[in-house]
């Protein structure tokens, strides 16, 4: 046998196939832009852009003109980084890890300083080279995750020496409630960051994520940062979702066959044929972002036509009704969809009781990934 044709693997013989719309991605990116105005639009590419690979989401909003760019880890940013434009400015939201610090400094790395710890090493390093090293301010206004204190804010407000050796690029927060419109903490927390911006006239200011972003313009400051809406997740539970879908997910057939009346279905025999039925067993489960709490409740779709997972979702597969499609539907090889036209990103979430956040981030990489 041919040495290349022995190593070449089929897209035909992988478990599913991920379809990821870059054109939809950057159509989400421009109406965002566009929305805030003129405010900077940045983007959120953390864990590996949502699950969607970093390096070819980066480089498709930076040719949509995209300049500013947020992971939540150092590795990330020095992953991500070869991948962008010169002149593009990447941010780290959890900031810096002791001993991070010249690494970050070396390599133009702008650390969200969420602490007066993570302030005083990164002074430390600004003086060791000898220059101003640049760094957002994060503030904490009501979540209690991350971010500086309002004593801490006091002090700094006061004591301007304290940031002699940080050129303050933004000063930011996070909305907890941002997707929960009548949320009140919203209010509460816009009020915070307000009064924080008038502690630091000079700064400017970072607040808005996805949800942020559709509440109105008092939001918006002088930049945004979108995530999940950017991947055509929903982020507000007040408009219907305006966002371009840019996932799609097809898994594969790996076998079909017929049970007779009361035969059990998956781990536990948690389901019970009612009668006769025709089962696909498809080749995917949790360990491919498809959760475990689907079981039951979830479904694929062929033609139009829902397909019920019955029993329990497995690592590797699961097992659907296919007893209202044609004998010859399916066979070995077959798609059935998990995400796109008939079953949206939010629909698979709400069946797995979960959020698209995690749907997204979860996808695995035993599926044939294809950009387009």
């Amino acid at each position: 046998m041919d040495a290349a044709v022995a190593n070449t693997l089929s897209d035909d013989a992988l478990s599913g196939v991920l379809t990821i719309d870059l054109g939809a991605l950057r159509a989400n990116y421009r109406l965002l832009a566009n929305h805030v105005a003129p405010s900077i639009c940045g983007a959120v590419v953390k864990a590996d852009a949502y699950g969607l690979g970093a390096d070819r989401v980066a480089a498709a909003l930076a040719a949509e003109g995209c300049r500013h760019f947020f992971v939540a880890h150092l590795i990330e940013a020095r992953n991500l980084k070869r991948y962008l434009p010169t002149d593009a400015k990447l941010f780290v939201l959890n900031g810096l890890m002791p001993g991070g610090e010249e690494f970050a400094a070396a390599n133009g790395i702008i650390p969200v300083l969420n602490s007066m710890a993570q302030l005083h090493n990164w002074s430390l390093a600004a003086e060791r080279r000898g220059v101003p090293l640049p760094a957002v301010l994060q503030f904490d206004t009501g979540m209690s995750r991350l971010g500086l204190s309002a004593a801490d804010a006091s002090v700094l407000a006061e004591d301007p020496t304290l940031l002699r050796d940080i050129d303050v690029q933004f000063i930011m927060s996070h909305l907890a409630s941002a997707d929960e419109s009548d949320s009140p903490q919203n209010t509460a927390q816009l009020a915070v960051m307000q009064d924080l911006a008038a502690s630091f006239p000079q700064a400017k200011l970072c607040f808005a994520n996805s949800g942020g972003i559709l509440l109105s313009s008092d939001f918006h400051g002088d930049m945004v940062r979108p995530g999940i809406a950017l991947y055509g997740g929903a982020a507000s539970d007040r408009i219907a979702n305006p966002m371009k879908s840019v996932v799609q997910l097809s898994v594969r057939v790996v076998q079909t066959h017929t049970v007779p009346e009361g035969a059990l279905v998956g781990y536990a025999g948690t389901y019970r044929a009612p009668s006769e039925m025709r089962l696909a067993t498809l080749a995917a489960g949790y360990a491919d972002g498809l959760p475990r709490s689907l079981s039951g409740r979830g479904a694929a779709y062929f033609g139009g036509q829902r397909l019920p997972i019955v029993g329990r979702v497995s690592m590797d597969s699961m097992t659907i009704d296919i007893s209202s499609l044609p004998a010859d539907a399916l066979g070995l090889g077959s798609l059935v969809e998990l995400i796109g036209a008939d079953q949206s990103l939010e629909d698979i979430a709400r069946d797995a009781d979960t959020i698209s956040y995690e749907i997204l981030t979860g996808l695995g990489q035993r599926y044939h990934r294809q950009y387009i």
